[in-house]
């Protein structure tokens, strides 16, 4: 498979599609994609929605107690919490965390749509008014890992939108008391979010979903949202598309992925490292190189030798890139390796070839493209700018990740006086009486009486 007979880091596999001329639907059913169905969740899942709308505030505690082991007496965190948060915060990670912060304030302003306006003749226009909606749920996990810059990817773009109310959700932890990790609440309070619960999971989706009201507690109870943003387990996955119409979510995120188009002028150690960033997430998550040259996937495999036996988390590692998911697959040349990575529509795709930015324009289905080899998923991780919570597992093909349309409504607004109605009123009738609802032909008919449209 390789130019080389020395097997290196086998536990990666190599897909040779160097003689294959696939058809896109051979591309898509032969991509490395994890072993996993959420729908072995939604019966799980189900329940616990429907015990959070059948007991609340109880059905909260007892799984906290239950998936958390922590005793809590409500899930609202006080405000004296997320002070107390920032202001021991690591000053390093605050100004990080500023960083970031504002590079994605700025292009989530930039994102902001304009009101279309088109005016027809004697009086008749339409307009399409961008609203932002009510109230949004924002989720950041817990798990193996703590997430701040979610709190940024999914707050800063409902606030560019112009939502007025915002309530995030994380994980109580154990060895906090019962609260949310405190670098989330440090970010939540830099931020500007004053309503923190500590919840997880599904349980944490039903909450936002439906609500939970508690008569008689000063701190209230929730508030049902309009929308629920952010990443998760299968089971937040599970909860937010067995909710999905109550409210809207952003996505039903899967395992973190990345896929990196690469030639023979490509660095290794920088591809090696790239695979190990996102594979470090999860075992299941998934790392894929597309390459036109053997010598690169052999010089990769090499260094992920060195490199995972260094990382911290070298286990998980190895676990992840020993999965179905992962891969390096050999191409023929560029052109066929463009054509894969379209069909497998990356959450994360880099591009490391010797015209980047010529191969980048190329590319029709990805959540972030990562041009050239100083531009990692790291970077779009934490301080590009852009947002990290994006379209998995192929939903990129026609998916978007998070921006400031996630929160916002179009709403049209139609507005004719008699004059314009008039210059339309006998094609209306025409079309209703074509499609058989003679009707909506007389809403028109009973204006068009009146002299003033005669």
């Amino acid at each position: 498979m390789t130019s080389n007979p020395v097997t290196v880091f086998s536990e990666l596999a190599t897909l040779d599609w160097r003689a294959e001329d696939f058809s896109y639907a051979q591309l898509k059913a032969n991509l490395p994609r994890p072993a996993m169905n959420s729908q072995t969740a939604a019966e799980t899942v189900q329940q616990i929605i429907d015990d959070v709308r059948a007991h609340g505030m109880g059905t909260l505690k007892d799984l906290a107690r239950r998936f958390d082991q922590v005793e809590l007496d409500h899930t609202r965190v006080a405000q004296a919490e997320l002070d107390k948060a920032l202001a021991e915060l690591d000053p390093a990670v605050r100004l990080a965390l500023e960083e970031s912060i504002s590079r994605a304030r700025l292009f989530a302003a930039a994102q902001v749509p304009a009101d279309a306006v088109v005016d027809y003749s004697n009086g008749g226009s339409v307009t399409q008014r961008w609203v932002p909606v009510r109230r949004v749920g924002l989720y950041v996990p817990g798990g193996l890992a703590v997430y701040p810059s979610s709190v940024i990817m999914n707050t800063v773009p409902a606030q560019a939108a112009g939502v007025k109310s915002l309530a995030l959700a994380s994980p109580p932890q154990k060895e906090f008391g019962g609260l949310p990790h405190p670098t989330i609440l440090a970010a939540a309070k830099l931020l500007g979010i004053e309503e923190v619960h500590a919840m997880g999971g599904a349980q944490a989706v039903a909450a936002f979903a439906y609500g939970v009201d508690v008569p008689g507690d000063p701190r209230g109870g929730i508030e049902p949202v309009d929308v629920i943003s952010g990443p998760g387990n299968v089971f937040v996955a599970t909860a937010k598309r067995l909710v999905k119409g109550v409210v809207g979510i952003d996505a039903e995120a899967g395992p973190t992925e990345i896929a990196i188009l690469a030639d023979s002028t490509a660095k290794a150690d920088f591809v090696a490292a790239d695979m190990i960033s996102q594979a470090e997430h999860d075992a299941n998550a998934a790392a894929v190189l597309v390459t036109d040259s053997p010598a690169l996937a052999q010089a990769v495999r090499e260094q992920l030798d060195v490199q995972v036996a260094a990382t911290k988390h070298s286990e998980r590692v190895r676990e992840a890139l020993s999965g179905s998911q992962s891969a390096i697959i050999l191409v023929k040349d560029l052109d066929q390796g463009v054509d894969v990575c379209n069909a497998y529509a990356a959450e994360h795709l880099e591009i490391m070839t010797g015209n980047a930015a010529q191969d980048a324009a190329r590319i029709t289905a990805a959540g972030a493209i990562f041009v050239g080899d100083y531009a990692p998923v790291s970077l779009g991780d934490y301080c590009a700018g852009s947002n990290h919570v994006l379209p998995t597992s192929g939903t990129a093909l026609h998916a978007s990740g998070l921006n400031v349309n996630t929160f916002l409504k179009a709403v049209q607004v139609i507005s004719y006086d008699k004059s314009a109605l008039g210059d339309v009123a006998a094609h209306v009738i025409n079309l209703a009486t074509a499609e058989d609802l003679p009707a909506h032909g007389d809403a028109v008919a009973v204006r068009k009486a009146h002299k003033a449209l005669n």
